[in-house]
This record gives structure tokens, sequence and C-alpha cells, in this order.
């Protein structure tokens, strides 16, 4: 069976479907990867065959609005550059899948291969990795730019996503996705989020110790482990200067905003004052120049990536913005994890790190030496946090979600509709 996958995003949401199609291949499966550009050398080093969606300066110059990184606003821009990319996506599918040949691996927002499913009759899955996208009346997530504590009854926080959906979303989404639909004879959508998960079949690739969503929602879904992919990214092991730092003293902090965020400078400005602060040693990870200051003591290394399963480990705590895949590995590693949440999931992520007892949370206002340090002191002195971080590092031993979604993958492919079936 040849599979076609379609990651739309960031690193976060392209190496996890990466390391699921590198899987599929091994196990013997025809599979071609489309994807934004820069993420060309990275399928070129799993020797997976690439189809660039949009040019490396398109998504330069996407990951460069700050807009980008402010909870509203934020979704209305990433939707903009998301639409650019729905009628490339159909045409190369409908160019190279077939029904019945074919089983087309799609993101959440690679919303061609929606519409390639409707017009076309393909084969589709639906990824969705965050539990945002799950969807839930009892349990609603926290959206960007609304904490809203879980005091608040689950109606009105269900209410308020309603309205998220219809006053942010809509306008930002439906209108380009109509008007292509429009010119393919397909009628309109009302509700985005209800339509771009797959009749056929959606992969939730998070656990459900994580996070369990309400099956009858999304009767088709099925939920994997986490699919760590972090062997996948710009560089497989960490650089001879990191491995030398790792080893010349006791375990550092570690922090990180995310591939994508070109406006952190604040955030390692307070990171450098909170290691100084504690007395502990740090590792800044920030691939984007100009972000971090450049006055850096021998106890605080600067490297603009490492893989996070190499070098977490062999860390104290972790700081980050809060993405599903920087979530999930610092998991794996058994540390705390302090978020300071910056749009998108980041907040319910957040939620669900403080439920487990792994983790706190600062916003971006209050992320400053005089909190971030007696919050981290607090997470890396309290027996509970540890007990937690252990618990959570042997469940995340005991599972494989590449492994699973792969799984998933070849049980739809036995059991999917084909045109004599």
């Amino acid at each position: 069976m040849r599979v076609l996958a379609v990651a739309v995003g960031s690193h976060g949401d392209v190496l996890p479907l990466l390391a699921i199609v590198t899987e599929l291949r091994r196990r013997g499966h025809a599979v071609t990867l489309a994807a934004p550009a820069p993420f060309a050398a990275m399928a070129a080093r799993a020797d997976l065959p690439f189809f660039a969606l949009g040019t490396e300066e398109d998504y330069r110059r996407a990951a460069a609005e700050t807009g980008l990184w402010r909870p509203w606003r934020g979704v209305r821009l990433m939707f903009r550059h998301v639409s650019v990319l729905t009628e490339p996506t159909y045409a190369w599918l409908a160019g190279n899948a077939r029904p019945g040949e074919s089983v087309v691996l799609a993101s959440t927002l690679a919303l061609g291969a929606r519409v390639a499913q409707e017009k076309l009759g393909l084969d589709v899955i639906t990824v969705h990795l965050m539990p945002l996208l799950a969807g839930s009346r009892t349990d609603p997530p926290i959206l960007p730019g609304l904490p809203l504590p879980d005091s608040v009854p689950a109606r009105f926080r269900h209410w308020i996503g309603r309205g998220a959906d219809r006053f942010v979303i809509g306008p930002a989404a439906l209108p380009a996705l109509n008007a292509f639909r429009a010119s393919l004879d397909l009628p309109p959508v009302h509700r985005l989020r209800r339509w771009w998960s797959s009749p056929q079949r959606v992969l939730f690739t998070f656990p459900r110790w994580y996070a369990a969503p309400q099956p009858h929602r999304i009767p088709q879904a099925q939920q994997v482990g986490f699919p760590l992919a972090d062997r996948f990214g710009d560089v497989a092991e960490p650089s001879a200067a990191l491995t030398r730092f790792l080893d010349e003293g006791p375990p550092p902090l570690a922090f990180t905003y995310g591939s994508a965020m070109s406006r952190s400078q604040a955030f390692f400005r307070t990171a450098l004052r909170v290691c100084t602060g504690l007395g502990r040693r740090g590792i800044l990870l920030a691939p984007q120049g100009g972000q971090v200051p450049t006055d850096l003591p021998a106890s605080v290394l600067h490297v603009p990536y490492a893989p996070f399963s190499r070098v977490l480990p062999r860390c104290a705590a972790l700081v980050h913005h809060g993405g599903i895949g920087t979530v999930a590995q610092a998991l794996a590693a058994g540390i705390p994890q302090l978020v300071v949440p910056v749009a998108y999931d980041h907040f319910d992520e957040a939620r669900w790190l403080r439920r487990l007892g792994v983790g706190a949370a600062l916003s971006q206002r209050r992320f400053t030496p005089a909190r971030a340090a007696p919050t981290l002191r607090r997470l890396l002195s309290d027996p509970r946090v540890a007990q937690a971080c252990t618990a959570a590092k042997l469940r995340m031993a005991q599972e494989d979600g590449v492994v699973e979604a792969c799984d998933a993958v070849e049980t739809f492919i036995r059991t999917a509709r084909r045109p004599d079936g």
C-alpha cells in the first residue's frame, strides 16, 4: 500500500509524521512525505521521498511574524498561512493518490487532504497531536488567552470554545477554504473543528494516562502513545561542545521556546538570570539568531538544536513554551517542567502537566526571576514532584507511540473501504 503523508506546520507538527512514515517504510510500505520546504533535509536524512509545500522563504516569512505568537491574533495569522497550502496539497494528492491504492496520513492543518477525501474519494487518516483537538463537553480545554480555571463550570467553558469557533477560527479559516471548495463544486464548511477530522479514522497521538478524550465525540478515533521524533530533527546527536558541557558538571536547567519562535529574547534573558540566581548551570536551546544574550558565563551554554532524548535525561528540569512534543520528551526524561505558554495548545498542555503533578506554569508576564526561581526551586525539591516524574518516565518507557500509530495505520489499511469491497 502506498502511504502519502501530509504535515503542515512547524517541527512539532512535521517530525511526528516523519517518524511514523519512516517506520511504515521499514515495514515495507511505499511512502512519501509532503511538508513545508525546510523539512526536505530531514526527510533526505531519513531517505524518504519528499514533496515541498511552499518555499523556504514562505516558511521563514511566516515564522517571522510576531503576531503569530499572540493567543488570538496568532490563530488568524496561522490560518492565513495554512490556507495558502490547501490548494497545493489537494493538487499533489490529486496527481499522486488513487482510491483503493493509497492511504493519506494528514496532520490537523493539512486541510487540502480533507478536501481531496471528499472530492476524490481518498482514504484519509487524520492525526491530531494534542488533547486540545479532541473536544470535550465535560472537561473542555484551556483556550489560548482564556486561562479559565477548572472551577468555572464545564458547560460555560465549552460555550466559550464554541464562541471561539464562530468568531475567531471560522472567520480566519473558512472564507479561503470555502472559496476553494466552491471551485470544486463542494458545499461550504460551517464549523472547521468538526469538519477537519476524517470521518474514516482519527489518531490521537497522546496516551490515555496523559489525557483521555470523550470517545463519543469522535467515535472513529483511536488513541496511541506519544510519537517521540526528536532523532529526526536538525541533528541526531548532541554536539561535542554540548556533550562536554554535560560531562563537566551537575545536571543543568534546560530552556527552549520552540523551533519557530523568533521573539524570545526576554525569555532567554530571564533564563540567564534564573540560572545565576539559583546557582545552576543552564542550556539555552534557540535555533533562531539573536535570541540569546551574547555575554553568557561559562556555566551557561547556547546551542541551536539538540535531540531531547539524548540531552533531557541529563538535565535537572526543562523550562519551555508548552509544545506537545517538548512535553512528551520531558515526560520520557522524567524531569520537572515549567511552562511559559505562548499560544495555541500551550495553555492546555500546562493544565495536563499540573494534573499529573510533574510541572507548573507561569504566564509570560509573570515569568520573571523573582517568580521563576522559587517555582523551579519547589519543583526540584518537592518529593511528590519527583515521584510523579518517575511514574511518568516509567509509563513512557512502556509504550512506543510510533509503533502504535503504525499498527493503527496498518489495521486501517486492512479494513478500509475498497472500490470492489
